[in-house]
């Protein structure tokens, strides 16, 4: 009898939503969570008005070996830890886990936003002045927005985390809830100061500059946070991820020197959405967290094949659109140089990511991504012309 309860119940309990079982879990101790699924669990089932209770039997949790690793894996790099990549090694010490949070490694791209913005402003000069403006942007941008960003998404997918890399600084406990919330908010606050203080010294009379950075942070914030929680949803998630580190920080740099133009705002909405598929990249290590917790990321949906397709996709045939849209425009210097760049990237594609995504993911983005910053540096230039 005990076997046959035990098949009815593991038919049973893959309707169960996931998301309802772990989160009653403390994402503070993945063991424990593991060591609670192998015990009594109790399935329910509704067919035809009825509703049936199946209780499984209980398991020897000490003979069950936890499948969540409690500690970071072996030669784990005191380098990953302090750019906030996989890898990282175990370290207690508070500033070292509080940079770890907001990620150094996904500052680059919003700081060359604000130099794309600069450049395609056509107004930057070599000055002191300029320099200091330009530096303080990469500041609100860089280390204190995405230092925001990246804080305030770790504290929200810290049930994620328990399951995928419960070793991270909040599942493992090693940094106080009342430390992260204490971060975010400086981290925020300095960042709208920062924004406050650009539009003063570039003597704007509206403080575009402190409405992108106020607009940048809701949106980080719905992209996270429920009940909204953006990236639930694959396709909006990631254009909202992709906005915010091309198209954000570009009309930063541009509004700081200059003005937005129609054409500006239309060529970096495009490329967000080839951030999109640079966002898909970074799914795919957490698909059995994201399938637990019921978020809909594009290789949960479609699936790790459909999703690496979808993702490249994404990336070469919107820079291929911009380098017509430039070909179009009279500048085909500029679309040739495009090409240029978009062609080292198909490559690696091909070596890296296409081959696994998973073991790839981070050479794949090494090595193919400054190609597409440069790119995106390209198209400034070309604006600004």
């Amino acid at each position: 009898m005990t076997s046959i309860l035990n098949s009815v119940s593991s038919i049973l309990s893959s309707r169960v939503n996931s998301a309802e079982r772990l989160g009653a879990l403390s994402p503070r101790n993945p063991v424990e969570f593991t060591r609670r699924r192998n015990g009594w669990s109790t399935s329910e089932f509704e067919s035809s008005g009825r509703r049936f209770v199946v209780r499984a039997a209980e398991t020897d949790t000490d003979k069950v070996k936890s499948q969540v690793p409690d500690k970071a894996p072996a030669g784990g790099s005191s380098i990953n830890q302090l750019l906030g990549i996989k890898g990282a090694a175990q370290e207690t010490n508070k500033w070292k886990i509080r940079l770890q949070l907001t990620k150094p490694v996904t500052w680059p791209p919003l700081v060359w936003g604000v130099v794309c913005g600069a450049a395609a402003s056509g107004n930057f000069h070599w000055t002191p002045e300029d320099v200091a403006k330009s530096i303080l942007c990469m500041l609100m941008s860089g280390p204190c927005l995405t230092g925001y960003t990246q804080t305030i998404n770790d504290w929200y997918d810290r049930d994620i985390d328990a399951i995928n890399e419960p070793y991270r600084p909040i599942p493992s406990g090693a940094i106080s809830e009342q430390e992260v919330i204490t971060q975010v908010w400086v981290l925020l606050l300095g960042g709208l100061g920062i924004a406050g203080v650009l539009d003063v010294w570039a003597g704007h009379t509206t403080p575009t500059l402190f409405y992108l950075a106020l607009g940048g942070s809701l949106l980080s914030y719905i992209y996270s946070a429920p009940p909204l929680k953006l990236k639930q949803n694959g396709w909006v998630g990631n254009f909202a991820l992709g906005a915010s580190y091309i198209s954000l920080p570009w009309w930063a740099g541009q509004a700081l020197f200059g003005t937005l133009t129609p054409d500006v705002v239309v060529l970096t909405l495009l490329y967000s959405i080839a951030g999109l598929g640079i966002a898909i990249v970074n799914d795919f290590k957490s698909v059995e967290g994201d399938r637990a917790m019921g978020l809909q990321s594009l290789p949960v949906a479609f699936g790790t094949e459909a999703a690496k397709w979808i993702c490249v996709g994404a990336i070469d045939v919107i820079q291929l659109s911009v380098a017509g849209y430039l070909l179009a425009s009279g500048k085909p210097y500029y679309a040739l140089a495009l090409l240029a760049l978009i062609i080292p990237q198909i490559v690696f594609q091909f070596k890296y990511f296409l081959k696994d995504p998973v073991k790839y993911d981070v050479k794949y983005q090494a090595s193919a991504q400054p190609f597409l910053v440069l790119g995106i540096f390209v198209t400034a230039l070309a604006s600004s012309h």
